[in-house]
């Protein structure tokens, strides 16, 4: 459990929380694996906060001791299932991410472009997936894999934990790190479904936003109703048919907060603006190291001046 530590401190050693907690570390590393060992873990309650980024986000903070048990149980939980996750789901998982997910994107477009007009895309969102994920069927899914009852217990717990403000057996919370492999677990079986039983090639996942890329027009509206009533058959959630989109892709895809065209990456304007707002000494080099994964070569000569002009 001190090695479990070690990894969970990291980046975390000037927080209050973290440093209370280290203040008496044996104690109560000790004390939780008792609890564990025991039988008598219980989860605390959350820590509520809002996070306003592209959109107001409802964030649920755990304490040190139980985000400590969730870090087990989410290496424990990814060791299990990362095996069987397809190589496209690209959210929260090791040597993938969101920049990889849009290169993906970009290569099955070359791919799947045979005219100068490009492919067509489908793309999908989940309406509200976290706070919308069913803990029963969530817990069926870990059964198949997970067969420790100890194991299942604090998983059960962690579940239990928090609920949608909707319903009593639904969601699961912004903010755990458990919540991650739980949110790649639930959609796999759609990963799977779109992939062997729709035969799609050409399929990306990021969380709950999804695409597809299509050589033609032709078929797309009938795998779009399959995959609406799959995941709301099988996974008790809803795919609103404005929530999903078909373009060319000559006419750019909005993707993980890029606009995907055949032969160039663009940034959004809202996200321009926030570096516009918000560039300062601390952050200039995040922000150039952002600009390597799009076009923008005017947006990095401008931020360049900055640093000349006003010595940011």
């Amino acid at each position: 459990m001190f090695f479990v530590w070690n990894i969970f401190r990291r980046g975390k050693t000037g927080k209050k929380d973290v440093m209370d907690f280290e203040m008496h570390l044996e104690d109560n590393i000790f004390s939780l694996h008792d609890e564990i060992k025991n039988g008598t873990y219980r989860h605390s309650p959350y820590t509520y906060f809002e996070v306003f980024d592209t959109k107001k986000r409802d964030v649920y903070k755990a304490e040190v001791r139980d985000r400590i048990i969730h870090q087990i149980i989410y290496d424990f939980l990814l060791a299990c299932f990362d095996p069987v996750f397809i190589t496209d789901s690209y959210a929260s998982r090791t040597d993938k991410g969101q920049y990889k997910a849009v290169g993906a994107f970009r290569y099955f477009i070359k791919l799947a472009s045979r005219t100068q007009q490009g492919c067509y895309i489908l793309k999908c969102d989940v309406r509200k997936y976290f706070d919308n994920v069913d803990h029963t069927i969530l817990l069926d899914m870990i059964k198949e894999k997970v067969t420790c009852g100890k194991i299942l217990d604090i998983v059960r717990r962690i579940v239990a934990s928090y609920h949608s403000p909707t319903s009593l057996q639904k969601g699961i919370p912004l903010g755990n790190i458990t919540s991650q492999v739980f949110a790649n677990m639930y959609l796999n079986t759609l990963d799977h479904y779109i992939k062997k039983e729709l035969r799609c090639r050409f399929y990306v996942r990021y969380n709950d936003d999804f695409i597809i890329v299509f050589e033609s027009n032709k078929h797309i509206i009938t795998i779009r109703d399959s995959i609406v009533c799959f995941v709301k058959r099988n996974l008790l959630l809803d795919i609103p048919i404005e929530k999903t989109s078909i373009r060319k892709i000559s006419w750019g895809v909005d993707f993980l907060g890029s606009v995907v065209l055949l032969k160039a990456v663009l940034l959004r304007d809202k996200i321009k603006n926030k570096i516009y707002a918000r560039i300062n000494r601390g952050n200039r080099h995040s922000y150039l190291s952002l600009l390597k994964h799009c076009n923008a070569y005017h947006l990095k000569t401008k931020i360049l001046a900055m640093e000349k002009i006003y010595k940011i």
